[in-house]
C-alpha cells in the first residue's frame, strides 16, 4: 500500500521520491550552513542547536516514510517531517528578524523551507484521502 501512495504522490508532485529526498538533504546542508554563520553568543548557540535539530530531521524522517509499513505509518512519518519543517521556518524567521545572519542566506533557506512545507502539506492531504 505505501508503494501505491508513493506512486500517486509522484504523479501529483511531478517529483520522484529520490528527488525529494535529495532536495531535503540539500536543505539540511543549507541549514547547517546557516547555523555555522550564527554569532558565537548565548542566543546564537541556542538558536543553532534548535535549528540543527529541526532543520536536519525532515530528510531522515522522509527516508523512513519511504519505507513505511502501512499507509497510516507513511502519513504519520510525513507529518513528522512537516512538523519539523514548520518549526524550522519559525527559527529561520527569528534569525531573519534578529538579523543574526546575512539576509540572502536566510532568505534562500526560508524560500526553500516554504516550498518544502507546501510539498508536504499537499502530500499528506493526498495520502490522507483529502
Amino acid at each position: 500500500m505505501p508503494g501505491q501512495v508513493f506512486g500517486f504522490l509522484i504523479w501529483k508532485m511531478k517529483m520522484r521520491p529520490q528527488e525529494l529526498e535529495n532536495r531535503l538533504i540539500d536543505f539540511a546542508v543549507a541549514i547547517l550552513g546557516v547555523t555555522e554563520a550564527l554569532p558565537n553568543s548565548k542566543a546564537g548557540s541556542h538558536v543553532a542547536g534548535q535549528l540543527i535539530r529541526s532543520g536536519t530531521s525532515p530528510a531522515p524522517n522522509y527516508g523512513e516514510a519511504r519505507s513505511a509499513e502501512s499507509r497510516k505509518d507513511f502519513i504519520h512519518k510525513m507529518k513528522i517531517s512537516l512538523k519539523e519543517l514548520r518549526e524550522t521556518m519559525i527559527w529561520l524567521k527569528i534569525i531573519s528578524r534578529k538579523l543574526m545572519v546575512a539576509g540572502e542566506v536566510v532568505d534562500a533557506a526560508i524560500s526553500e523551507c516554504d516550498e518544502l512545507i507546501a510539498i508536504f502539506v499537499s502530500s499528506t492531504r493526498t495520502a490522507d484521502g483529502g
